[in-house]
């Protein structure tokens, strides 16, 4: 069933008043109706713009103005975290392609005859992106290079998380953002509720506790920082993440790491995200088989138990910035955790 928004549910409101007034006073059923039709049309007309004006990034990654159509009824998705605020909102039934993806809680969209397939979240096929004619498409930082070439079909939005910001902040605005191209703004508070209430129990936890956040990749350890990926295990959580300098950029893949840094550092806690079983590298090693090894053993995090291997690394690695990738990295952190 199609979402009626706010707006257009208190028009109808008031066109039906409209047409019960003149029934009372003595109107024919279709003189009534006919005006509280033509009382919905002209609400309508006068309460919906045809565009509205967002911040968003340009290809350069440049935050600006960008129009786009008010309440757009064909929607081409390229970037997971936005399709997951627009399912989160209700207008998921207007996306008329998609971006592959592996993540559960998307898959009725991929498996769908009637959604055709854009590529993939790094390299758009720009002929069925066309072919399906969307009213406004969505990007993600990795087709930043194609930003230029999508706008030719039709407006683009490209949206990101901002480490400064920290992961939860970002999500609440980018889907703000989002619900303002339909008038859903309402909404957007009551589906971030209870993100506080739960980073605050986490916290709580983390309080005091020092940390090495990475993910494995191609046999290797790459430590990561509070500036990209995984940032919001020492942003907002609050881990002390001592695996690396806080002036060094690790915000793409991280900065190998040798398991002798590992020992040397002996953190409380060690966080591994699996980055090729998040994007199906074939044959690769397991993190588990990458870091259990005899140097890592030897730590007081492995000996304490305290090596946690993030159970939904695909969320991790490409959906960061969606309401229920969101919930779903709480979750893998409340499971091995409280």
């Amino acid at each position: 069933m199609k979402k009626i928004s706010r707006r257009s549910f208190l028009t109808t409101m008031a066109a039906v008043s409209a047409a019960g007034v003149l029934a009372a006073c003595g109107a024919s059923s279709s003189t009534a109706s006919s005006v509280a039709a033509s009382s919905e049309a002209a609400a309508s007309s006068e309460a919906a713009p045809e565009s509205v004006t967002i911040k968003a990034f340009n290809g350069a990654k440049e935050l600006v103005d960008v129009e786009v159509p008010f309440d757009p009824q064909r929607i081409a998705i390229l970037d997971l975290a936005s399709l997951d605020i627009l399912d989160e909102l209700g207008v998921g039934d207007r996306v008329v392609g998609t971006a592959s993806t592996s993540l559960d809680y998307l898959q009725s969209y991929v498996a769908n005859d009637s959604i055709a397939n854009l590529g993939n979240i790094k390299e758009a096929d720009m002929e069925a992106v066309m072919a399906c004619e969307p009213d406004i498409i969505f990007i993600g930082g990795r087709l930043s290079k194609s930003y230029d070439a999508l706008c030719e079909i039709a407006p683009v939005v490209f949206l990101a998380t901002d480490a400064e910001k920290g992961v939860v902040e970002s999500t609440r605005e980018n889907a703000m953002t989002i619900a303002s191209i339909f008038g859903l703004e309402d909404h957007v508070e009551a589906l971030m509720a209870d993100f506080d209430s739960r980073i605050d129990a986490l916290k709580a936890f983390a309080e005091g506790k020092t940390a090495i956040v990475g993910m494995t990749t191609s046999g290797s350890f790459n430590v990561l920082g509070n500036d990209g990926r995984c940032s919001i295990i020492g942003k907002e959580i609050g881990f002390e993440n001592i695996g690396v300098d806080a002036n060094i950029d690790t915000s793409t893949h991280g900065n190998e790491a040798s398991f002798e840094f590992i020992v040397d550092k002996n953190p409380d806690y060690i966080f591994a995200m699996d980055r090729d079983a998040a994007i199906g590298t074939d044959g690769a090693q397991m993190a588990q088989e990458i870091m259990e090894n005899e140097l890592v053993e030897s730590t007081d995090a492995y000996k304490n138990g305290h090596v946690v291997y993030l159970a939904h690394p695909n969320v991790w690695y490409t959906a960061e910035g969606g309401i229920q990738a969101l919930s779903e990295m709480l979750s893998d952190l409340e499971n091995a955790l409280l």
